[in-house]
């Protein structure tokens, strides 16, 4: 394909393009009277279709065409919308994302669109047949007027027009259309308007300026010029400009006089009392008509793969390394020009930091906008009412965690929906409310982000979890006996595991999810289960932002160093023996008020003690993961450095309470500590 080149910016403008019709028909549906989104799915189709048609993918341009003449007439008020049309439209956009897909995983994009087109016709056709009666009532009307698209201009077009004739002037209607081929639409619009500038002055365009700026016109529009040239001047000058395909200069009829109303008449003679007034006024409306070369709130972004923002990192962690070296020589060297330079290059490299790891993160809303369309569409299949409530969609995640965590949220909301929530009648005889809720969260909390799935439905049955789990030989009748709710919900993310009793189309709980739990791990994440039958189940998710830099609090156990992530730690202190109390079992302090369990870190990792000491203080770091605070002693503070997150590789990357490793500026490595595994 010769525009190979602009297939990566035509698959990302098209994903965008069609996530926003999903939007936007999700709103225009719950305010079929408000037309405000119709004009921003007409422009997602128009442009769409643009695209496709200058990229070869005819059966895309086909169908968007032909869904773009029914937003037509749904934005001019000649169809009304109704939940036929709404349901039609999404299935053409079903199909688009389609089609998108297939030319994404290297096809021509090409379907059998035919049925939805003649859906999408039929729509039009029955529009088209109820005017047809009026249509014929006013055809003597629209005879006698001219068939311009400019028949309607306003009072001061119509002074502007009626006195250029006065004095001499020619009012042309000027009609360009561009090569199918031009790919800088908004460019070649503007050249054609610096040539008609210089030959006269255009009074109004179809379409508006701000259309024509933003390519929002397939590839021809018309102008009002008033000019002393010659058609066929103007003619010859537009053709100067590259890529032009047609051009049509005819004079352009104002109508009779009678036409104007009073009030236009009042304008005509207040424009006539000062031609000194009128001047200004034309040359603001000259500057409104032209288009500009540049616009001032345009975003200049440019698109990266991000394997080459991945070996930008690679390089950058070796850096980082190196830095702490450098920064050990300095200090134990203490030369003063050393120690300068030194902590410049380490200020430098932190602002690199920070802005190498923001390019890399992305918010989750980009995984999150997909779901409310899927929700509408899962409960219409299942005939229940849902209300989607989204919260935290700003979040930010690496760019890699990104691409991954989609679909195992698509399998927890697909299984809530199907055996999570009950239908209206069910709800209805449990005296819930008949709409049931379901809640997509997200949200940091230390060095983790988590995602979390809840609904207010029937919830997990504890019994038949573990009848299931018996009978498919997960566990033991003994086992079951022993254990905790949260162990048996955990029991749902065996291979195979299903408590639905009969396979269901859309989902059954459980069905998929050792998939969900082996993606998630595979992130580094981890996946709980809390649920109380009969009122709803939560679904949380934690994973890593997978920065792999981060500020750590190096401490020391023993003769070894570990490092804390900053983001967990509220903050240190140094306790007395005395201050430490016991509650079932567990070691406490009183923290600002709050009860704060005591660990050792010592005993946690089974450090090799060199020498038992009985010790008066106690160093401890103060750690937190969401409302839940622990206490963790260690011997020494070191200090706050900037470490690189090192994986321990499959072999020992089940180690508990460690998430990595980071080498060190002296050539040592420290463990990175799991703060939120240490609180859980």
């Amino acid at each position: 394909m010769e525009n190979n080149e602009y297939l990566d910016v035509f698959l990302d403008e098209s994903n965008e393009h069609i996530q926003t019709l999903n939007d936007q028909l999700l709103v225009l549906e719950k305010e079929p009277k408000d037309l405000q989104p119709v004009d921003e799915i007409f422009r997602s189709a128009h442009t769409l279709k643009g695209m496709a048609a200058t990229m070869g993918f005819q059966d895309l341009a086909n169908l968007t065409h032909q869904m773009e003449n029914v937003l037509d007439a749904v934005k001019n008020e000649q169809i009304s919308i109704n939940s036929t049309i709404i349901d039609t439209v999404f299935q053409a956009v079903d199909q688009l994302d389609e089609m998108v897909m297939d030319i994404s995983d290297g096809g021509e994009g090409t379907a059998d669109v035919s049925h939805l087109v003649e859906q999408l016709r039929a729509i039009e056709q029955n529009q088209e047949l109820d005017e047809e009666k009026s249509n014929k009532e006013e055809k003597t009307k629209t005879d006698s007027q001219s068939s311009s698209i400019f028949q309607e201009v306003d009072s001061y077009e119509k002074t502007v027009l009626k006195q250029s004739e006065e004095s001499g002037y020619s009012n042309y209607e000027v009609q360009v259309t561009l090569q199918e081929n031009c790919l800088l639409k908004a460019a070649r619009v503007y050249m054609i308007f610096e040539v008609l500038e210089q030959v006269g002055e255009v009074i109004k365009s179809e379409p508006p300026v701000q259309d024509l700026e933003e390519e929002n016109f397939e590839f021809h529009f018309q102008v009002l010029l008033v000019t002393k040239e010659s058609a066929e001047e103007v003619k010859q000058r537009i053709f100067k400009v590259s890529e032009v395909e047609s051009v049509q200069v005819t004079p352009f009829n104002l109508g009779d006089d009678q036409s104007n109303t009073a009030s236009d008449d009042a304008a005509i003679q207040a424009e006539s009392k000062d031609d000194k007034e009128r001047e200004p006024k034309k040359k603001d409306k000259q500057n409104n008509n032209k288009p500009s070369s540049k616009k001032g709130t345009a975003n200049k972004t440019i698109r990266v793969n991000i394997d080459k923002l991945d070996g930008l990192m690679n390089l950058f962690e070796e850096m980082v390394i190196d830095r702490g070296r450098l920064e050990q020589i300095s200090a134990d060297l203490k030369n003063p020009e050393l120690q300068d330079t030194v902590e410049r290059m380490s200020r430098i490299s932190g602002d690199l930091q920070d802005i190498i790891l923001n390019m890399r993160m992305v918010s989750v809303e980009q995984v999150f906008n997909r779901f409310p369309r899927m929700v509408r569409q899962l409960s219409k299949d299942l005939g229940k009412q849902i209300n989607l409530e989204i919260i935290g969609a700003e979040t930010e995640l690496d760019r890699t965690v990104i691409d991954e965590i989609g679909d195992p949220l698509v399998h927890l909301i697909r299984n809530a929906l199907d055996h999570g929530i009950e239908s209206p009648q069910v709800r209805k005889e449990k005296g819930k409310s008949e709409e049931g809720h379901l809640l997509l969260k997200a949200y940091h909390s230390g060095n983790h982000v988590f995602i979390e799935i809840s609904d207010d439905g029937a919830g997990i049955n504890r019994d038949k979890v573990i009848s299931k789990a018996v009978a498919n030989q997960v566990i033991t009748e003994e086992e079951a006996n022993h254990l905790t709710d949260k162990q048996v919900y955990q029991l749902i993310m065996s291979s195979g595991f299903s408590t639905a009793d009969q396979i269901s189309d859309v989902s059954g709980r459980g069905v998929g999810m050792d998939v969900v739990k082996n993606t998630i791990e595979s992130l580094g994440g981890t996946i709980t289960i809390e649920s109380e039958e009969g009122q709803g189940s939560l679904f949380s998710i934690q994973l890593p932002l997978t920065l792999s830099i981060i500020s750590a609090l190096l401490v020391e156990v023993e003769n070894e160093k570990y490092a804390i992530p900053l983001s967990s730690i509220i903050e240190t202190a140094v306790i007395k023996k005395s201050d430490i109390l016991n509650a079932h079992d567990q070691q406490v302090i009183d923290f600002r008020g709050k009860v704060v369990p005591l660990l050792s870190l010592k005993k946690v990792l089974d450090v090799p003690v060199n020498e038992e000491k009985d010790e008066e203080f106690y160093s401890v770091v103060i750690i937190r993961k969401g409302d839940k605070m622990a206490g963790v002693i260690v011997d020494t503070f070191i200090g706050q450095q900037e470490v690189v997150l090192k994986s321990l590789g499959d072999y020992l990357g089940g180690v508990f309470a460690i998430s990595g490793a980071t080498i060190l500026g002296d050539g040592q490595v420290a463990l990175i500590v799991d703060t939120n595994a240490l609180i859980s």
